[in-house]
């Protein structure tokens, strides 16, 4: 099964070292949007307009499969 690794960028650093096997590139993005989810609610109002943050997914090898940026700004 291939391992897939989950790296957090700009709110805190966070480099996944273990990573998780999952089935395919699909399971992968699922997996992705749940995480950087719980990011979000688990941050408790802690990011602000103007803080952009990145959860980045590449397979064993470190190749990017996924990105996913919250690019956050006050409109008025």
């Amino acid at each position: 099964m291939p391992r897939y690794f989950f790296d957090v960028h700009n709110i805190f650093a966070s480099a996944d070292e273990t990573g998780q096997e999952l089935p395919n590139d699909e399971a992968a993005w699922h997996e992705a949007t749940v995480f950087a989810g719980e990011i979000f609610k688990d941050m408790d109002g802690n990011i602000r307009p103007g803080q952009d943050w990145a959860v980045n997914v590449t397979d064993r090898d470190r190749n990017p499969i996924f990105d996913i940026r919250i690019n956050t700004r006050k409109l008025r």
